[in-house]
C-alpha cells in the first residue's frame, strides 16, 4: 500500500518541480525584455539630452533675437509719434505693471507723450454694473456738453462717454482737463476702473493692452462691453491699436474677438505679441498706421504680418 509519505514526497517534488521551471522559464524570458527596456531607456535619454541642447539653442536664439530687437527699437520708431500722445488702458487686471512700463518706454522712444495710465477693473464688463452706470452717465456727474447716444445700453453710454473725454479729435479742440477728471473720478467710486498715473490729459490715440482669453460664462457679453469701449476710443480720436499676448488672440480673447469683426477689424489694429519688443514695436508703429487711416493685424497668430511697415524715415 501506498502510505501518507509517499504522497507528500510525490506533491514536493510536483512543486519544486513547478517552482524550478518558472524560475527557469522567467530567467530565460526575463532577459531578452529587460534588455530591450534598457535599450528604450537609454534611447530616451539620447532624446531628452537631445531635446534640451535644441531647447538651449532656441533660447539663445530667441535672447539673441530680442536682444537686437530693442537695440533697434529706438531707431524703428524713432520720430513716429513726434508730438503726438497716447492714452494706455489695461482693459483687465492680468496686464503686468513691466507691459505698461515697456510699452510706455517704447512711446517716449518714438517722440509720443502717455497722457495717462488708467486700469479697467472686473466690474466694469460685469453685466450686474449695467444699472449703476446707466445711472451715472445719465445723471449729474456726468460733464456739461457730452451728448450720449439716446437709445444705446449701458456699455455704448459709458465707452461713448469715456472715449469723450479722453480723446482728442483730429483736428478737433482737446477735452476738457476738468470733464477728465469728473468722470475718470466717478466711474472709480463705482469700482469699474483705476488710476495708475499720476494724471490723465487728453490723448490723439489709444492703446488698449489686454492678455489672455475672458473666462466665465458671460465672456461672450464681457467681450462686448470691452468691444464697445474699443469702437469709441477709436472713433473719437486717431486711431486705437489693442495689443496683448498670444492667449487674448484666441476666440475668446479681445484680440481675437476684434479680429473676428470684420468692420472693427478694418479700423482697429491688433498686435498678438506685446510682450516681445517685435510685439511692442508694432505696437508703436501701428499707431502711425492709424493716423494714416491704415489697419493691420501684427504679430505670430494666422493671417498677421510680423510688423508694421517701417516709415521711410527710419529706413
Amino acid at each position: 500500500m501506498i502510505d501518507f509519505r509517499y504522497h507528500l514526497v510525490s506533491l514536493i517534488a510536483v512543486f519544486l518541480a513547478v517552482a524550478l521551471g518558472i524560475v527557469i522559464g522567467t530567467t530565460q524570458l526575463n532577459q531578452p525584455i529587460l534588455n530591450d527596456i534598457e535599450s528604450q531607456v537609454t534611447a530616451l535619454e539620447q532624446d531628452k539630452r537631445s531635446l534640451e541642447d535644441r531647447t538651449q539653442a532656441l533660447q539663445a536664439q530667441l535672447d539673441t533675437a530680442e536682444g537686437f530687437s530693442e537695440a533697434v527699437a529706438p531707431a524703428l520708431v524713432g520720430g513716429a509719434l513726434a508730438g503726438r500722445s497716447v492714452l494706455l488702458l489695461a482693459a483687465d487686471e492680468e496686464v503686468s505693471l513691466e507691459t505698461v512700463e515697456q510699452v510706455t518706454a517704447l512711446v517716449q522712444e518714438a517722440d509720443g507723450a502717455v497722457s495717462g495710465v488708467l486700469r479697467l477693473r472686473p466690474e466694469y464688463a460685469d453685466p450686474a454694473s449695467a444699472t449703476s452706470l446707466q445711472s451715472y452717465v445719465n445723471g449729474p456727474g456726468r460733464p456739461a456738453g457730452i451728448e450720449l447716444p439716446e437709445d444705446g445700453d449701458a456699455d455704448v453710454l459709458v465707452a461713448s462717454l469715456l472715449a469723450q473725454v479722453l480723446m482728442t479729435p483730429p483736428g478737433g479742440p482737446a477735452p476738457d482737463t476738468a470733464a477728465i477728471s469728473s468722470v475718470v473720478s466717478g466711474l472709480s467710486s463705482l469700482d469699474v476702473l483705476r488710476q495708475e498715473s499720476s494724471s490723465v490729459a487728453p490723448a490723439d490715440y489709444a492703446v488698449v493692452l489686454t492678455s489672455g482669453e475672458t473666462q466665465g460664462d458671460d465672456a461672450e457679453t464681457r467681450n462686448a462691453t470691452l468691444v464697445e469701449l474699443v469702437r469709441a476710443l477709436d472713433a473719437a480720436g486717431s486711431g486705437a491699436v489693442v495689443s496683448g499676448d498670444g492667449a487674448s488672440a484666441r476666440e475668446a480673447g479681445l484680440v481675437g474677438v476684434v479680429r473676428a469683426d470684420p468692420t472693427l477689424a478694418t479700423a482697429v489694429s491688433t498686435v498678438d505679441n506685446v510682450g516681445t519688443p517685435v510685439g511692442r514695436i508694432s505696437t508703436v508703429l501701428a499707431l502711425g498706421r492709424e493716423a494714416e487711416g491704415t489697419s493691420g493685424k501684427y504679430g505670430t497668430g494666422e493671417d498677421t504680418q510680423p510688423v508694421p511697415p517701417v516709415p521711410a524715415a527710419a529706413q
